[in-house]
């Protein structure tokens, strides 16, 4: 039986989480009707997670990491789908509950597959991957509440980071006027070529958080979560509005009531894993439209799989900025 290159994770006998890149076989994939050779994958913050066991991501043991996902359809008991069909996934508990994308090989449900736009490349594709999705649909959040440039600055928090980049630079596409936070200043140059208006420390969201500070933005899109965010919803501006999406710093929010009686603003979450499916091919499309290719790639590195695993102890530890694309085969 043929085997195939893949990054295992599994527990020691103190319940600790153990990576190793090593081999499966066929049989160890899951149920699913559609079979992925895949091509690309990315290092988001969940894998980081996962690999480190920092907070309880993975839900099945062994378990495969890589919760994005470029393939080619290799063999299909699903109609939709085609031997020889691009495809992206992400989410749908890829890299939790079912093996992800640090494989060579997948099997899945067809459900969870949308068709790659022809004009994006499997490593653009994993470049924008959940990060771009994520934002794509916290702009779209924007949008149905009817804020606009005109409205005021945004401000990004966790900015160097890859949710957080393409933040910066999806919002600047926009027309926004986009303050970027980040603790690590040497990152200072590259946000402003990414469309960044200003670049500020973490120094204002330092100590307590106030009911209520002064007034700065018309909008936000977190991925730091905890006092951060809770600082950020003091500091929009009335009827101001707060995209959350990521818990970078932690879980908690310890905030007050007042920014949302006293001033309108409203917390709005994106939950990237459960987006329909025809939602999804909406944002892909747009995305595959509209994203500056030149920017995209100039915030993007691409490494082998056996160097997967090193990348995301490092992206908890802050150690990578921008997007890290996984090429799992030849690109």
């Amino acid at each position: 039986m043929t085997d195939f290159a893949a990054v295992l994770l599994d527990r020691d006998g103190d319940g600790r989480t153990e990576a190793r890149f090593g081999r499966l076989v066929e049989a160890d994939l899951m149920d699913g009707n559609v079979t992925l050779a895949v091509r690309a994958s990315a290092v988001n913050f969940k894998d980081g997670l996962a690999v480190t066991g920092r907070l309880p991501v993975v839900r099945r043991w062994p378990m495969v990491p890589g919760v994005d996902v470029a393939a080619t359809v290799t063999g299909s008991d699903d109609p939709r789908w085609q031997p020889g069909d691009e495809v992206i996934l992400t989410g749908w508990g890829i890299g939790e509950t079912h093996l992800g994308g640090w494989s060579e090989k997948m099997r899945v449900s067809g459900d969870w597959l949308v068709r790659r736009p022809a004009t994006l490349s499997p490593v653009e594709a994993m470049a924008l991957g959940t990060a771009g999705l994520t934002v794509a649909e916290g702009l779209d959040r924007l949008h149905r509440l009817g804020l606009t440039p005109a409205d005021g600055p945004v401000v990004v928090t966790g900015a160097a980071g890859g949710v957080g980049s393409l933040a910066v630079m999806l919002l600047a596409q926009e027309g926004w006027s986009v303050t970027a936070v980040t603790g690590r200043p040497e990152e200072t140059e590259r946000l402003q070529r990414l469309g960044a208006t200003e670049v500020i420390g973490r120094e204002p969201f330092a100590g307590a958080v106030k009911p209520l500070a002064r007034e700065r933005w018309a909008a936000a899109l977190d991925t730091v979560g905890s006092a951060m965010l809770a600082h950020v919803l003091s500091m929009l501006k009335p009827g101001g509005v707060a995209i959350a999406c990521g818990n970078a710093a932690g879980m908690d929010l310890p905030a007050s009531v007042a920014p949302f009686i006293l001033r309108g603003v409203s917390l709005v979450g994106v939950d990237s894993v459960r987006i329909p499916t025809a939602r999804r091919e909406e944002i892909w499309n747009r995305l595959a439209d509209s994203v500056d290719r030149h920017r995209l790639a100039a915030m993007t590195r691409v490494i082998g799989l056996p160097d997967a695993i090193d990348a995301a102890r490092r992206i908890v530890d802050g150690g990578i900025a921008g997007r890290t694309v996984v090429a799992v085969r030849d690109l």
